[in-house]
């Protein structure tokens, strides 16, 4: 069978979280996402756009549901934009876990914790940033 046509980015990730509202203003107040839906109490949709982030309030204690995320990324349009992310966040507050560093293969990012310990990575990169979808 032939692979169907490539896919087209990562453009929804659900999140289980302890702090379903201070992740839901974490990522709403600083990183500037939008509520696309509240389903109901213990689940909101957030979005940039082109993007789809569930959160949803956690039925277990972290620790006690398997979970392999290591990280994952927002895609900024310019290296400069990384370290004005990184200015901004550190102003906030928010747990920054270095500084921004530049990648061999010509990226630039840094990782910050939300609210639940999720590492986040701002993000620039030369093969996806600056296209932007209509």
């Amino acid at each position: 069978m032939k692979r169907p046509a490539p896919l087209n980015g990562m453009r929804h990730i659900a999140l289980q979280t302890q702090d379903l509202e201070a992740c839901e203003r974490f990522y709403v107040e600083l990183l500037g996402m939008e509520v696309l839906r509240r389903a109901h109490d213990d689940l909101v949709y957030l979005t940039l756009g082109n993007d789809n982030l569930s959160l949803s309030r956690a039925t277990s204690p972290i620790g006690e549901a398997p979970q392999r995320l290591d990280h994952f990324g927002f895609v900024v349009d310019t290296p400069e934009d990384v370290d004005a992310w990184y200015d901004y966040l550190k102003a906030q507050g928010v747990e920054v876990t270095g500084p921004p560093h530049d990648h061999p293969d010509g990226a630039r990012s840094f990782y910050c914790l939300d609210p639940d310990g999720n590492s986040v990575q701002p993000l620039y990169h030369p093969c996806v940033s600056g296209q932007r979808l209509a």
